[in-house]
């Protein structure tokens, strides 16, 4: 079998809108896709592909390529902050002061002076205020936080870590991997169900320059285990003069159902420095915070990765409207927590709407039960109300949603199709009940 030449096939795509070498790249990947899938097949040496219909797979991929990314899409699978969907929906006030930001702005400059300034000047004293703490410094994410903390903090005898804290997050990441990036070993201590004060006290003894405690946000554990808490670890951080670092991860200020540990309860409990996510339960952009004491903050914001990890200025501008919305006692009006705290009844009620609208009759409006998500309040669950789709291939149903306008994410569960609106937004309804109705009847 023949294929095209490469010119050929460029030759039939001179008007689409994509650059010269973006075309040639696609062209020649699109061919050597084609002669992989021709080995070892028995087909007619005379037979041919035709070059124009090369190039019309080939615009179609360029086309879907040039689609700004990532799309919206409506999140109806129950889970608040799904990682894969973007975690935490922004606040109105974030994104219009993100798009403010986006073009020339007063990110290191102070327009009264005209001098050069922080991009940190107003976002720092805000965080301070809100959190308590003496000072913060903002980073990229958490992950990064998390990094410079031990990086800076850690050397050179290492972090002690108890084996019961070895968290994996998501893809396949482990907490002590990358608290260890930076060159600063991690001292694991403990066994993975019991872990006593001696046992940190014995790695300090040893050399170990920091105390590192991790939030099992992501798990529990139950049955014979020890661990000493919060406090005891900072007194004994004290008593050997090293600094206690705490991942928090999720980032809670309190206000959300659930018994996840605050910041504030962090610090008053003796964390030197606390770690934590930006886009979690704070319900921000992806960055990652840490705060705590005045002079353990300042030598991580002269270490050298500070520099690198530094959140741009759309995420402070984000970050930074987000944060005024807590200090204004207003944090029930960003999306996340308008979610987790909606009532039953409510979403039932919107349920109801759309199914009225869509005349499927209110027997496929049923209780339903959703997640924080985001490695947060592990087992924890919320309850809610779904729209279950019956259909004899939900996952087809569930298919046709995804690549629909706009685009669903539901959850295939027991058989069929569910919608649960704990994880949608009021103004997506119009949108969600357009997205169902071209399922038909279910």
């Amino acid at each position: 079998m023949t294929l095209p030449r490469v010119d050929a096939v460029l030759a039939c795509l001179a008007e689409h809108p994509a650059a010269y070498a973006l075309k040639k790249r696609a062209v020649q990947a699109a061919l050597a896709q084609r002669r992989a899938l021709l080995r070892g097949e028995a087909v007619p040496e005379d037979r041919s592909e035709d070059a124009a219909a090369v190039a019309e797979a080939v615009a179609r991929s360029l086309s879907a390529l040039l689609v700004a990314r990532p799309r919206a899409l409506i999140n109806a699978t129950g889970v608040l902050l799904h990682t894969n969907l973007g975690r935490a929906p922004l606040a109105a006030e974030a994104v219009a002061a993100m798009v403010a930001a986006a073009g020339s702005c007063e990110l290191e400059f102070v327009v009264e002076s005209g001098q050069r300034g922080s991009r940190m000047a107003w976002l720092r004293p805000l965080l301070q205020a809100l959190l308590g703490a003496e000072d913060v410094l903002v980073v990229n994410n958490g992950a990064a936080a998390l990094l410079l903390a031990c990086t800076t903090l850690g050397g050179p005898g290492g972090v002690a870590l108890s084996r019961g804290q070895l968290v994996e997050i998501g893809d396949g990441f482990r907490v002590a991997e990358m608290a260890a990036a930076g060159g600063v070993p991690v001292i694991e201590v403990g066994s993975t169900n019991r872990t006593h004060l001696a046992d940190y006290a014995a790695a300090i003894d040893a050399g170990a320059s920091a105390i590192l405690w991790v939030h099992l946000s992501n798990f529990s554990q139950a049955g014979f285990v020890a661990q000493p808490g919060l406090a005891a670890l900072a007194g004994l951080a004290r008593e050997r003069g090293v600094p206690l670092l705490a991942d928090l991860g999720s980032g809670s200020l309190g206000g959300l159902p659930g018994d996840e540990p605050t910041v504030q309860q962090y610090l008053a409990a003796g964390a030197g420095l606390v770690c934590f996510s930006g886009d979690k339960l704070l319900g921000g952009p992806q960055a990652g915070v840490l705060a705590g004491s005045e002079a353990l903050v300042a030598r991580c914001r002269r270490h050298p990765l500070a520099r690198a990890l530094r959140p741009d200025k759309t995420t402070i501008a984000g970050l930074h409207a987000t944060a005024a919305l807590h200090a204004r006692g207003a944090a029930q009006t960003l999306p996340l927590y308008a979610m987790a705290t909606a009532s039953v009844a409510t979403l039932r009620g919107r349920a109801e709407a759309i199914v009225d609208a869509l005349g499927w009759g209110r027997g496929c409006v049923q209780d339903s039960e959703a997640t924080i998500g985001g490695g947060s309040l592990p087992g924890d669950v919320i309850a809610s109300a779904a729209i279950v789709v019956a259909s004899e291939r939900p996952e087809r149903a569930a298919a046709r949603l995804r690549v629909g306008a706009p685009m669903v994410v539901g959850r295939v569960q027991a058989g069929a199709l569910w919608i649960d609106l704990r994880s949608v937004l009021p103004e997506q309804d119009a949108g969600l009940l357009a997205a169902l109705r071209g399922l038909g009847s279910g």
